[in-house]
């Protein structure tokens, strides 16, 4: 889901394609970019056949955007990359292998490194950890279940599917929503570098009060 963060998204896609295993499409949702780097991604994908690109007709925010992301792609598995973070090379090796070991499950997650607006390592996001499946009051109120997540598809489809009105807590909504579907599986290994920066979605301080609302709404 990608919005005026080319910069960003370079180390993003190189990250991609330098996974170990080479089996994926990438789905670009640009959600009107004012910054002209949609044309730059229109480019790339002159260079890239596993690249799709598609553009909203209006800025329509990050829950939509998602939510086209997952109805335009093929594949069986589906997992959101944030065009400001990135991935460690063996990231989907390890997810295939993941779901290939264990038939029964319908998602996994990761762990996260925290890192700043030059890559360099902030340490562990130490939060997210093994969860116990098929619990009645579980919230994932502590995170514990964040980035790398990855999805079946014919899972997703099973749900009411990702909330295209809310601007933030979209991915968390989608935690709730499959884990009431089937078990989770823990990958104990980085596979995800998230970035703290200020124009970050979740880390915009100006637009706490909203957060905040959408946070409790995904509870509720």
């Amino acid at each position: 889901a990608h919005y005026n963060n080319w910069n960003y998204f370079q180390e993003c896609y190189q990250s991609i394609k330098s996974q170990t295993i080479q089996d994926y499409e990438i789905i670009i949702v640009d959600d009107c970019s004012t910054d002209g780097s949609f044309y730059q991604l229109l480019e790339l994908t002159k260079l890239d056949s596993k690249l799709k690109l598609f553009q909203n007709p209006e800025n329509k925010k990050v829950g939509y955007t998602k939510k086209k992301c997952v109805e335009e792609a093929q594949g069986k598995i589906c997992c959101f990359v944030d065009p400001d973070d990135f991935l460690a090379p063996n990231a989907l090796s390890e997810i295939a292998e993941a779901y290939n070991d264990n038939p029964n499950i319908i998602a996994t997650y990761s762990r996260i490194e925290l890192i700043d607006t030059q890559s360099k390592s902030k340490g562990l996001f130490n939060k997210t950890k093994k969860i116990e499946n098929k619990k009645s009051n579980f919230f994932n109120i502590n995170f514990e279940i964040a980035h790398l997540f990855s999805f079946k598809k014919e899972a997703y489809e099973k749900t009411s599917k990702i909330n295209e009105t809310l601007t933030s807590a979209v991915d968390q909504d989608l935690y709730l929503k499959l884990y009431e579907l089937g078990n989770f599986y823990f990958i104990n290994k980085v596979q995800y570098y998230y970035r703290i920066h200020d124009k970050g979605v979740s880390q915009n301080q100006s637009q706490k009060e909203k957060l905040n609302k959408n946070w409790h709404q995904v509870i509720l």
